[in-house]
């Protein structure tokens, strides 16, 4: 009976360093930079102008969530061309929730 208990002890304190180890891992992912909110991802656009066709890129939410000039929020985010900084940053936003999530999720299993 004590082998069970102490088995039961030793495997609830792998648990707990566990756990500990995946909310540090989701404090270092949040304290690294923004991270993107719910819902938004990276959409690929083409835009056609005089000279041509050209491909840029948005941050998409599902709903209103980006501040616009006028005060109203909208559902979409100007990047740029690929590569651009806005471009690369919001990569890194959506990348950094993604790894938050699953996180999250292995935490809750």
């Amino acid at each position: 009976m004590a082998n069970s208990s102490q088995e039961l002890l030793a495997s609830a304190e792998r648990i707990s360093v566990a756990l500990a180890e995946l909310k540090a891992q989701i404090q270092l992912l949040e304290s690294s930079g923004e991270v993107a909110p719910d819902g938004c991802y990276v959409l690929r656009y083409q835009a056609r102008g005089k000279q041509g066709t050209y491909w840029y890129y948005k941050l998409h939410a599902t709903t209103p969530t980006f501040p616009t000039k006028s005060g109203k929020k909208s559902k979409y985010k100007h990047l740029g061309k690929a590569g651009s900084d806005a471009h690369i940053e919001a990569l890194m936003q959506v990348t950094r929730r993604t790894q938050i999530e699953i996180l999250k999720r292995t935490i809750a299993a």
